[in-house]
């Protein structure tokens, strides 16, 4: 068997816009391959410059999100069903195995659409958006997409900030915290799903997460 932590490398390449979280979802899978790629759309697309010639078999990006949905609480995961870009485009996933692996966590998981845009959202901008019918918003997710070709592709975003719990307020800290921990919780979820999409899984007796042959 190929060691866990070489295996997970070789299968999966998480890309992370912050280095809190690159950190933070390491920590939550060691093992975990994760590339920090820079916040907003321009670093964005560079990175995927980059990620579409990684050798690995299937990309993820994962993150935190602002909700646009006030159902949306502070550490409750979304997984992208849909990806809606800055100018209305879209781009349907596949996301039910990354949904039942992240439940069986115990995680609060909806799959969801999710807008990308290039700047901060806030106020009446959340309801604008909300219209193109997704559910929480980030600024890289549809520009680091494309370095997936056609390999298979997650998208998870766990929630900071939401029509209810603006950043610009003395809870953020709270907030943050709430979902980082949720963050943490997703890496042995992704390390579970791309088993399943990307190789056999093996269960490891000292891991949560799969090794792959």
């Amino acid at each position: 068997m190929i060691p866990l932590a070489g295996a997970l490398a070789e299968a999966l390449v998480v890309a992370a816009p912050l280095r809190l979280e690159a950190r933070t979802l390491r920590r939550g899978a060691p093992g975990l391959r994760v590339v920090r790629t820079g916040v907003g759309a321009t670093r964005a697309r560079r990175a995927a410059q980059q990620l579409v010639s990684d050798p690995a078999r299937a990309l993820a990006v994962a993150g935190l999100c602002g909700a646009l949905d006030p159902g949306l609480l502070p550490g409750d995961v979304v997984v992208a069903s849909a990806l809606v870009g800055p100018d209305g485009e879209r781009r349907e996933l596949d996301c039910d195995a990354l949904y039942e692996q992240l439940v069986a966590f115990g995680l609060r998981v909806r799959a969801a659409p999710l807008a990308s845009v290039d700047h901060v959202v806030r106020g009446a901008e959340r309801r604008r958006l909300r219209d193109t019918g997704a559910r929480a918003v980030d600024m890289e997710s549809a520009w680091l997409a494309e370095a997936a070709g056609e390999r298979p592709l997650a998208v998870v975003r766990v929630v900071l900030d939401g029509p209810n719990h603006e950043l610009w307020r003395p809870a953020v800290l709270g907030q943050l915290r709430i979902a980082l921990r949720s963050l943490r919780a997703a890496g042995p979820g992704l390390a579970r799903w791309v088993g399943e999409v990307a190789g056999e899984p093996v269960r490891s007796e000292s891991s949560p997460v799969y090794a792959l042959l």
